[in-house]
């Protein structure tokens, strides 16, 4: 159990890590940008940087406290359950978010007043998994922000929070003069001497932004020093949950930050649309398989069938044997497992090791009934098991197991052509030191 801990805790010190470097690369792109659009994806990686690296640190940090909890001794009162059933994992997925816009009607209407410009994006967590969407410019000619992005989380719960956040910032500033300031410090270096300069010219190096030793304990997390650049700033936000899953598009409410004073501020209708799906693992993955006998009630009492049963989803598929399976043939029949599906073990024979298995559902008002037959008791026992887990997961991921939700993500698209006339950020770095 400690092993699988510290396993943990190093993959989640390693995220930390890569993430730092990323910031820390994102911090010297910023300063280095010539071009508004450059610039705007630099500062849109730092945010999503700075925010993982928070995420990231809390999550180790809830970790930790885990541990020492579980070292402190409890009273025989205090503990739990020992049979505590957990709920298997899925996929959830969110796709086709579009946020709409109320323009003035002198803005959109008759295209008046000022040009607002914005470059936003979205950023989605859910637990320890956080994704960034596509930047988009937005301006009076666009009815409602669109990303065309599908993301899918592949660790979810059916407790899962998905908070969706929007950032803006106001793409209208010059930022040719990112990096103004170094090359400002390398003339006052010169001025200053050499030791005052070395030291004006580290204060001024957006790459010192990481971490600082703590004398081999865990280290300090700087805060990221101020880059000459866009900075975005939390527009609006909403958290997702269970409740609302549903394989269709619905609309959901926003919960909208600053004022229309904010540079970065857009006239949001106060809502977000999207598509929010979700997969558990008990309807795409197989939770129990062997082999069975399989009797219909009301048939001949010694007609049993022999099959290789697979329990997935809202079935039982009964194969005529185990290869089948791995061919992608057709199942024999199928025994319907639901939520309304009753399962009871029962005595076969008095003198045998076997055990029944009776599983009934409702048919146009009748009640039609399988047995199953298994070899032994424990293999019954294990089935039972399945069963029982399978309810247990169907109870708490709800609607998501009333039929298999369809995950649909975007076929790939084919690189843009790179034009040299435009040139390349590093492009733009080599020039600056060189």
């Amino acid at each position: 159990m400690s092993n699988s801990r510290n396993l943990r805790d190093s993959d989640i010190q390693k995220k930390i890590d890569h993430e730092i470097r990323m910031r820390d690369g994102a911090c010297k792109l910023l300063a280095a940008c010539s071009q508004r659009d450059q610039a705007l994806e630099a500062a849109k990686s730092l945010q999503t940087c700075s925010t993982r690296i928070m995420t990231y640190m809390s999550e180790l940090q809830r970790m930790k406290e885990a541990q020492v909890m579980q070292n402190v001794p409890r009273r025989s009162s205090d503990a739990g359950p020992l049979d505590e059933r957990m709920p298997c994992k899925g996929k959830v997925a969110i796709s086709d978010l579009r946020i709409p816009l109320m323009w003035k009607d002198t803005e959109y209407f008759k295209n008046k007043g000022e040009l607002h410009r914005c470059a936003v994006f979205c950023l989605l967590q859910l637990g320890g998994e956080i994704f960034d969407t596509d930047m988009v410019i937005v301006d009076r000619t666009l009815t409602d922000i669109c990303f065309d992005n599908t993301i899918v989380f592949n660790e979810a719960s059916p407790g899962f929070e998905l908070r969706v956040e929007l950032y803006s910032c106001c793409s209208e500033d010059d930022y040719s003069a990112g990096s103004t300031p170094r090359k400002l410090a390398s003339k006052l270096s010169s001025s200053l001497g050499r030791s005052a300069g070395k030291k004006l010219r580290a204060a001024m190096d957006p790459g010192q932004c990481s971490l600082v030793s703590n004398g081999g304990a865990a280290p300090f997390l700087l805060p990221v020093p101020a880059v000459p650049g866009p900075k975005y700033h939390l527009l609006a936000h909403t958290t997702l949950s269970l409740s609302h899953v549903q394989d269709n598009f619905r609309t959901h409410d926003l919960t909208i930050s600053g004022n229309e004073e904010c540079s970065y501020w857009l006239p949001l209708y106060g809502s977000v649309c999207c598509r929010l799906v979700a997969q558990p693992r008990c309807m795409t993955q197989q939770m129990m398989s062997g082999c069975l006998k399989v009797k219909q009630c009301g048939g001949d009492p010694q007609s049993w069938t022999k099959v290789y049963a697979v329990l997935k989803g809202t079935s039982l598929f009964c194969y005529q044997q185990q290869e089948d399976v791995e061919a992608n043939v057709e199942p024999a029949f199928t025994i319907g497992i639901n939520k309304e599906t009753r399962i009871r073990a029962s005595e076969k024979d008095p003198h045998s090791k076997a055990q029944n298995i009776c599983v009934s559902n409702q048919f146009g008002g009748e009640e039609v009934t399988h047995t199953l037959t298994t070899e032994s008791r424990e293999d019954t026992h294990r089935w039972m098991e399945a069963f029982w887990q399978h309810f247990y997961d169907m109870s708490q991921w709800k609607q998501c197991c009333d039929d298999l939700m369809k995950i649909e993500l975007p076929s790939p698209r084919k690189p843009a052509p790179i034009t040299p006339k435009q040139g390349s950020l590093y492009h733009e770095m080599g020039n600056l030191f060189n």
